[in-house]
């Protein structure tokens, strides 16, 4: 299997990092780190980023909780050349791990992780079976699960408009149910599933980035990006914020444990 076609580029790092924070390519900043994070100790523990794109939460995790060592994971080598500086940047080389791998199973041993965390991520992962099930192999017994991610809110065929959606992001999304992910998690034998639909917060704070898009930052993002690449990006705002107010597109919170047996 070849390494993945990015479609994170520095263009598009550079509008995202603009409008979510240095280092943050899905929306919430630290707080919404915080809230997936919230009541796990990760002092002392080896924790896998999955999908840790260009490095702002992994290195958030790693000076907020620290972790003994937290590794990055992403299938595309631009955003992990990124995350190498910015690493190096704030003198965190020896704690924090950047791995570039293609698409497929982890390129960990089994047994390699107390916590695996993602925030965001796994919506470009259309194998969730897969995944969830590459995940336990890597926690250790007793280790658990926490991310969230951009969901559907059912297992129908998706609307006109969020297919409208999916297709102004031009991004290679499997999106995928609640009970799906739940399904899933649970085959792959974790226990204590839990999910906490986001939508409620996502749809104001959507509706805040993009009045931000189209005001104050738009010469800004201008500027780092080109016109016609700001004009798209809004275009997929309004588009998304339809399926968010419908609830269709439900950001969730997703935890679990991997029995300690």
């Amino acid at each position: 299997m070849t390494d993945a076609e990015p479609e994170y580029d520095d263009i598009h790092m550079r509008f995202l990092e603009l409008l979510w924070g240095d280092g943050y390519l899905s929306p919430g900043g630290p707080a919404e780190v915080e809230r997936v994070l919230a009541g796990i100790d990760l002092e002392g523990r080896r924790v896998l980023d999955l999908g840790c794109g260009s490095g702002g939460i992994t290195l958030f995790i790693a000076k907020k909780f620290n972790p003994k060592q937290i590794v990055g994971f992403d299938v595309e080598l631009p955003v992990i050349e990124q995350a190498r500086r910015r690493a190096t940047d704030a003198g965190l080389a020896g704690r924090v791990e950047f791995t570039q791998g293609p698409p497929g199973p982890l390129p960990f041993p089994d047994q390699s992780f107390n916590v695996v965390f993602s925030k965001d991520a796994m919506v470009h992962i259309a194998d969730k079976d897969a995944v969830f099930a590459d995940i336990f192999r890597v926690l250790k017994p007793g280790g658990i699960f926490a991310a969230s991610d951009w969901l559907i809110s059912h297992d129908d065929e998706p609307t006109a408009d969020m297919k409208a959606y999916i297709a102004a992001e031009g991004l290679s999304f499997g999106m995928a149910s609640p009970r799906r992910y739940r399904e899933a998690m649970e085959k792959a034998g974790f226990t204590d599933v839990k999910t906490d639909n986001r939508n409620g917060w996502y749809r104001d704070e959507a509706a805040r980035e993009l009045k931000r898009l189209q005001t104050e930052l738009y010469d800004q993002a201008v500027a780092l990006t080109g016109e016609a690449f700001v004009d798209k990006n809004i275009r997929t705002w309004v588009a998304m914020q339809k399926v968010l107010d419908s609830g269709e597109h439900c950001p969730t919170h997703l935890s679990a444990i991997k029995p300690d047996v």
